[in-house]
């Protein structure tokens, strides 16, 4: 089931939308397969009724669990956008975890032989605020998805950085271009900015603290 792209911001971009690995189908897909051989034996070898009834059961709580299974894979979205990681599964109790990429303070993966031969593995997020670290399971190629969330890390500062530069560029052209500002008066015009949305809090605290070291 794709990520519901009602559920982005107005000027967020969806990077990545990955399901788990189809290894995460394997244990419960091998059981299935097993139930359904033991019970064509049954029906083939004229097993007595009742046992025939037991496998029946067997082989139908094989199928429901095979279902419920697939049904989680299905609803279970690890997603990389231009500002967040996200998790979520579900259907009707669904749970999930958010993560801001300018919170995101390492990415590590953690691949065994096989799972490198099947490209799946681990990813492991260590973030600041309560969370601390979350590790994700059977992840598709999960050296490929820490390459792109440090891309889209880098790229979220840098439009950052831009964004600063053009409040900046705002606020000087704002004052009397024979004097120029005062630092008072750009920090006033930063948070004029604020107050409009055009910076961030955070942004607005890191732009003041520059002015404030220049004087």
């Amino acid at each position: 089931m794709p990520f519901p792209p009602s559920l982005l911001t107005d000027d967020e971009e969806l990077i990545l939308d990955l399901r788990p690995h189809w290894w995460y189908l394997t244990p419960v897909s091998t059981a299935l397969g097993l139930a359904i051989v033991v019970g064509l034996a049954a029906l083939i070898a004229g097993w007595p009724g009742p046992v025939k009834a037991l496998v029946g059961v067997l082989v139908l709580a094989a199928a429901v669990w095979w279902l419920a299974v697939f049904v989680k894979w299905n609803t279970t979205n690890f997603v990389v956008t231009n500002e967040r990681v996200i998790s979520r599964t579900g259907v009707i109790a669904k749970k999930g975890i958010e993560i801001p990429l300018d919170r995101i303070n390492t990415v590590f993966f953690d691949q065994t032989l096989f799972e490198r031969l099947i490209g799946a593995g681990d990813l492991g997020i260590e973030s600041a605020g309560e969370g601390g670290r979350q590790t994700f399971t059977d992840i598709r190629r999960p050296n490929l998805v820490q390459n792109e969330i440090y891309r889209q890390k880098e790229l979220l500062e840098e439009r950052r950085l831009t964004r600063l530069g053009q409040a900046a560029a705002a606020a000087g052209s704002a004052a009397d271009p024979g004097t120029g500002p005062s630092i008072p008066e750009q920090i006033d015009q930063l948070d004029e900015l604020r107050r409009r949305g055009v910076l961030s809090d955070a942004e607005f605290e890191a732009k003041k603290r520059d002015l404030l070291d220049r004087m």
